[in-house]
């Protein structure tokens, strides 16, 4: 069986040890990661992603434990190995981009070239050919600050790239960058990793980003929770380690984590009705104020634990915030309440299962954004309904149906309206989703 690339076991890392503001970052850690993968490391700020990413990368010196990248141990290697390990195996990608400002783009590209004793000739060649293949080779000879952040990306995964490194690891990549520019970044990971085999380990808490990624690491406060699997590239005796307790995911809640930001499997169960409560409100309404929207919010969780009736919950968001209501006026509070009613209407219905359900379902939907399909797409509409709902594919897929020409199978639908129908439906997948098998759990 081929070795892993990346070993790392029993992995702690304890800041200011033995001291009253000892920290522990992480805690005892065991990954392995195989030649030719593309893993994504998720979790909130905070949780530990970067700083195991700073192990694997050398940055950061192991508390207990050992970190083997390309068959050298970190904790035991001189620093000629490490000098050696960063020149030509390890490539690193930083949300700050970190290039320097006073050095063109082109040097900037080379720079690594430049450490090794390149010839100046050589080491340009081959960074245009860089700039080139990610469509800035026009900016060659400008400074940094003459180029925007997705540009600047772009010339950091160049650098990352000129020595051959086999590994590259991204701490946030697109942290800095808007959603076009996000975009571009992480298909030029995902090319460098199917067409030019290489090993992309990237840290994000962005759970948009997980279906780009062969294997998905959860951690939380430190420690590793579980992980999610896209597509099996580990060698078949490595598939049979149980190098991490992995909780059982239905396809409907892997579905879900796509759409949402900052979902994953330990939010369900006892955190679901309140992760339901705000991605309600957030969905509905946008320009009330922070401290309206926080009331309301815990009147909407009250109305799906059934705490509340809908009545209830109507003269609650309509009284003053001095007498403990939200502060909403009552027509405003009446409009909401009845799209709440109408969202979780769809939803309860859906969950019977119903024959008939699909198609009253797509008649809500083709009456809230005022459609018009015809006899012969209908039928067509449905079955892509079907699909998400019966979680056959994701938001994504969705949406990729609904926008697409009606001639190549789709339904020929503007981006800005598959857009908001997609947001409808997964709204409603999410108050459908129970979490059941998972509150069995907790």
């Amino acid at each position: 069986m081929a070795d892993p690339i990346i070993t790392v076991k029993n992995l702690q890392v304890v800041y200011n040890k033995g001291t009253s503001g000892e920290t522990v970052s992480l805690k005892n850690i065991n990954v392995k990661f195989w030649s030719g993968e593309y893993i994504i490391i998720l979790g909130p700020s905070g949780c530990g992603k970067s700083t195991l990413l700073y192990s694997i990368a050398g940055l950061q010196k192991p508390t207990y434990g050992d970190v083997v990248v390309a068959g050298l141990n970190l904790s035991q290697a001189n620093k000629k190995q490490m000098l050696n390990l960063h020149q030509h195996s390890i490539g690193m990608i930083f949300q700050a981009f970190y290039l320097i400002e006073s050095l063109t783009i082109i040097d900037n590209v080379c720079l690594p070239q430049t450490f090794i004793g390149q010839d100046r000739s050589i080491r340009r060649e081959e960074g245009m050919k860089l700039l080139r293949r990610f469509g800035i080779s026009e900016h060659a000879n400008k400074f940094p600050s003459q180029l925007s952040g997705g540009q600047k990306q772009r010339v950091a995964i160049a650098r990352a790239l000129i020595n051959k490194a086999e590994i590259i690891l991204a701490d946030e990549p697109v942290g800095n960058l808007d959603s076009e520019s996000s975009k571009n970044v992480l298909r030029i990971l995902k090319e460098l990793n199917e067409i030019d085999r290489k090993t992309i380990v990237l840290v994000t808490h962005n759970a948009e980003h997980i279906y780009f990624g062969d294997r998905i690491i959860y951690m939380r406060d430190g420690a590793v929770v579980t992980e999610e699997i896209n597509k099996e590239k580990r060698p078949p005796e490595a598939q049979k380690e149980l190098e991490i307790t992995v909780e059982p995911m239905t396809p409907e809640l892997r579905l879900l984590m796509r759409t949402f930001k900052n979902f994953s499997p330990q939010q369900v169960g006892g955190l679901i009705v309140p992760y339901k409560a705000k991605q309600l409100i957030a969905h509905v309404l946008s320009e009330l104020t922070e401290e309206k929207m926080r009331i309301a919010e815990n009147f909407i969780k009250d109305l799906l634990y059934r705490n509340i009736s809908e009545n209830t919950f109507i003269k609650s968001l309509d009284t003053d915030l001095e007498e403990g209501g939200a502060g909403w006026n009552k027509r405003r509070a009446e409009a909401f309440a009845n799209r709440i009613h109408d969202i979780i209407y769809q939803s309860e219905n859906l969950s019977k299962k119903r024959p008939d359900a699909i198609e009253q379902f797509g008649q809500y939907i083709i009456e809230q954004f005022s459609l018009k399909i015809d006899q012969q797409l209908l039928k067509r509409f449905y079955g892509f309904l079907e699909l998400r709902l019966g979680s056959k594919i994701d938001g994504f897929g969705l949406r990729r149906r609904l926008d697409t020409p009606v001639k190549f199978g789709g339904m020929g639908l503007y981006r800005n309206t598959a857009d908001k129908i997609v947001s409808e439906v997964e709204i409603i997948a999410l108050m459908k989703y129970s979490g059941k098998e998972f509150e069995r759990r907790l």
